[in-house]
């Protein structure tokens, strides 16, 4: 099997979890040992920058600026379909795909957010996410969804055949089970996620003032991407009297971020609505004490191995980080729960599982 790989999406650091999720998978196919090969079409942005070396990973730069929005759409419907003739099935892991393409395709469903919660959108994005997914779902032969949640919202909305969709969901980094946790800062509470609406950090940030009132010494670090909530966020810290004891790092490498699991007494993931929750099974898996919503994956997810709590309620967020990061019997019970929980979750199984859904189609 020849299998295109559609990258056209990425923008290193830019796009978030979809970054991260292609990577990671990547990393795991070349571990499969397949005897497929596989043709990386990517952007000027990621050129060769992506993906393992090896024999059977095969990466073809586009000369298209994805920063460019229009530019990156017209390329991957008109000139992409012509670079793929030849293969036997497109890959595509960042939910748009070829209108016409000539060979089928397989495309992943990260969520549904536009659709559950156009709230959060700027206007003037969302004709492009109605236009364009709702034409990936029609065209493409199979879906991957992230989540069984995910999985029933595209079946509901785009009345789908339950049979033309598959839960695969993500797995986690190796490494995270085995981080030095020896340094670890009672002080400091870490939160992983894109500075965007949906992420609840606003009320986030009002519930961990109220702790500090009571807890002075504690941080709050906030690591991942500046979405276009960044400017409101930074206005809320100096507003709540925080410039001191909140940080946003913005996008940041692995190898720090790990850094952070490390060091963070426990973790905290607010987000109001989710089609994965990568960073909750990141937590699991370093031994941090964890909090997070119960909006659905994350409640199944997670299951008893986190302290969960209402994302809409301000007092069961407070009550959940006092919980994880002073009571010493809760927080002992989670170190153990969370990477025995994590282990359901491998990228081994996600890229065996994405092989097998791109033979089917091939089939």
């Amino acid at each position: 099997m020849k299998a295109g790989i559609n990258a056209l999406y990425l923008i290193p650091g830019k796009v978030g979890g979809t970054e991260i999720y292609l990577r990671s998978l990547l990393d795991a196919i070349v571990r499969l040992d397949t005897p497929h090969d596989f043709y990386l079409f990517t952007n000027r942005e990621t050129g060769t920058d992506l993906g393992p070396t090896h024999p059977r990973i095969h990466v073809c730069p586009q000369p298209v600026s994805a920063e460019s929005r229009p530019a990156r759409i017209l390329w991957e419907q008109f000139r992409l379909p012509r670079a793929v003739k030849g293969l036997d099935v497109l890959f595509n892991p960042g939910f748009t795909a070829p209108r016409w393409c000539g060979i089928p395709c397989v495309s992943v469903f990260h969520d549904l957010q536009h659709v559950r919660h156009p709230e959060f959108f700027r206007w003037w994005d969302l004709p492009f996410w109605n236009l364009l997914l709702t034409s990936s779902a029609r065209r493409s032969k199979l879906l991957i969804a992230v989540s069984e949640n995910t999985r029933r919202d595209v079946i509901s909305h785009y009345r789908l055949p339950p049979d033309r969709i598959r839960t695969i969901p993500h797995g986690v980094d190796e490494q995270l089970f085995t981080l030095s946790r020896d340094r670890v800062d009672s002080r400091l509470l870490l939160c992983v996620s894109t500075l965007h609406p949906h992420k609840n950090l606003d009320r986030l940030m009002r519930v961990f003032a109220r702790l500090r009132a009571e807890s002075p010494d504690c941080r709050l670090v906030i690591a991942g991407m500046k979405g276009h909530h960044a400017t409101h966020l930074e206005h809320l810290r100096q507003r709540l009297g925080l410039s001191g004891a909140v940080e946003f790092t913005g996008w940041i490498s692995r190898a720090a971020l790990y850094r952070l699991y490390g060091e963070a007494a426990a973790f905290v993931f607010p987000s109001r609505f989710e089609g994965f929750g990568m960073p909750v099974v990141e937590a699991l898996a370093s031994g941090i004490p964890t909090a997070c919503s119960s909006a659905e994956p994350m409640r199944s997810i997670a299951g008893p191995a986190a302290v969960q709590f209402d994302p809409e309620s301000d007092e069961q967020m407070l009550e959940a980080l006092k919980k994880v990061l002073f009571d010493a019997p809760a927080r002992a019970h989670l170190k153990e729960a969370g990477p025995m929980r994590a282990r359901d979750f491998t990228w081994r199984r996600s890229a065996r599982l994405t092989v097998q859904a791109l033979e089917d189609v091939c089939a």
